[in-house]
C-alpha cells in the first residue's frame, strides 16, 4: 500500500507543478495586459476611434453645428471638380518632388564631410541638426517669412552688391521655392542617419578600390552608393511622408491665406481651410483620407521599387 501511494503522490506532482505554472502564465499576462493597457487606451481613443470616425464622417455633411447628413460619395465625386483641391495637390507634389531629393541629397553631400573626421565633430553635428529640431516650429516660420519679405534680410544683403531683390514670398514665382529652401534647410535628421550608415561601410573596400586604380566618383558610386542604399531608402520613405504632411511653414509663410494667387496653397492648409475656417467636416474628412491613400501608394511604390536599387549585405 505504501509503494502504490507513493506511486500516486509521484503521478500526481507533475500535475500539480503543470497547474502552478500555468497559473503563473495567466497571472504574468494579466501583469502585462496591465502595463500595455495605457497603450492601448490612446491607440483606441486617440488613433484608431478618431479615424473610423473621420471615415465615417467623409461620407457626411457636418458642420461641427448639427448632427451629420449622410452624403454616400457626394463628397469624393466633390474634390475632382473643386479646382483649388486640384491645384494644392499640384503644389504639394511639386514641394515634394523638388524639396525631398535636394534635401536628401544635400544631407549626404554634408554627411560624406563629417565622416572624413573633423575635430570638434560632435559640436557639428549638433548645429547641423539643431534646424530641424525647430523646423516645424511656428517662430522658425515666422523668421523665415521676415527673411524673404520685401525689406527681409535676404534683400538687404542682395543690396550690398546692388541687386534689388524682389519679394520673395509676396510673388506668386518664388513663394513655393522659400518654403522649399526651407525643408532643405532642416536636413539634419537625415543627415545624422547618413553619417550612421556610412560608419558602417567597411574602411577596406576603399583601400581595396584605391588600390586598384578607382577614382573618387568610381568609389561613391560603386562602394558608397550600393551600401547605403537601405539608408538612402529609410530616409526616403521618411521624408517623403513627412513632406506631403507639411503645413505650419506654409500656414505661417501665406498668413493662413495660401497666397499668393494659391502658390503655397498645400494640401494640408486647404484641408485646414474646409474643415476649420468653413466648418465643412466631412468634406475636410474626405480630404484628409484621400491624402492617407496618396502616401500610402507613395509608399508602396517606393516599397515596391526598393527590390531594384536598394542592396542589403545578404
Amino acid at each position: 500500500m505504501s509503494a502504490l501511494g507513493e506511486l500516486g503522490r509521484m503521478s500526481r506532482g507533475p500535475s500539480r507543478g503543470t497547474a502552478a505554472a500555468e497559473r503563473d502564465g495567466k497571472l504574468d499576462n494579466k501583469a502585462g495586459y496591465l502595463f500595455l493597457l495605457p497603450w492601448l487606451i490612446g491607440l483606441i481613443g486617440i488613433t484608431i476611434g478618431p479615424m473610423i470616425a473621420s471615415l465615417y464622417l467623409s461620407f457626411t455633411d457636418y458642420n461641427l453645428l448639427q448632427p451629420p447628413q449622410w452624403l454616400g460619395l457626394d463628397n469624393y465625386t466633390r474634390m475632382f471638380e473643386d479646382p483649388r483641391l486640384l491645384n494644392s495637390l499640384r503644389v504639394t507634389l511639386t514641394y515634394v518632388a523638388v524639396s525631398v531629393p535636394l534635401q536628401l541629397v544635400f544631407a549626404l553631400l554634408v554627411a560624406m564631410v563629417l565622416d572624413r573626421g573633423m575635430r570638434g565633430l560632435p559640436f557639428y553635428r549638433s548645429i547641423f541638426y539643431l534646424p530641424s529640431l525647430l523646423a516645424s516650429s511656428v517662430a522658425i516660420a515666422i523668421l523665415w517669412r521676415q527673411m524673404f519679405g520685401k525689406a527681409g534680410l535676404v534683400n538687404q544683403l542682395l543690396a550690398l552688391v546692388d541687386i534689388k531683390g524682389p519679394g520673395w514670398i509676396s510673388n506668386p514665382d518664388t513663394a513655393l521655392s522659400t518654403i522649399i529652401l526651407l525643408h532643405v534647410w532642416t536636413f539634419g535628421a537625415p543627415m545624422l542617419i547618413f553619417l550612421a550608415g556610412l560608419r558602417q561601410i567597411p574602411v577596406m573596400y576603399y583601400e581595396a578600390a584605391q588600390v586598384d586604380g578607382a577614382s573618387a566618383w568610381a568609389r561613391f558610386r560603386k562602394i558608397t552608393l550600393p551600401l547605403l542604399s537601405p539608408i538612402i531608402f529609410f530616409n526616403l520613405v521618411l521624408q517623403l511622408i513627412g513632406a506631403f504632411q507639411s503645413f505650419t511653414q506654409a500656414f505661417i509663410v501665406s498668413g493662413g491665406s495660401g497666397g499668393p494667387s494659391d502658390s503655397t496653397m498645400f494640401f494640408t492648409l486647404y484641408l485646414y481651410q474646409k474643415g476649420f475656417a468653413n466648418l465643412e467636416m466631412g468634406y475636410a474628412s474626405a480630404m484628409a483620407w484621400l491624402l492617407v491613400l496618396i502616401i500610402a501608394a507613395f509608399t508602396a511604390v517606393n516599397f515596391i521599387a526598393s527590390k531594384y536599387w536598394v542592396f542589403y549585405e545578404d
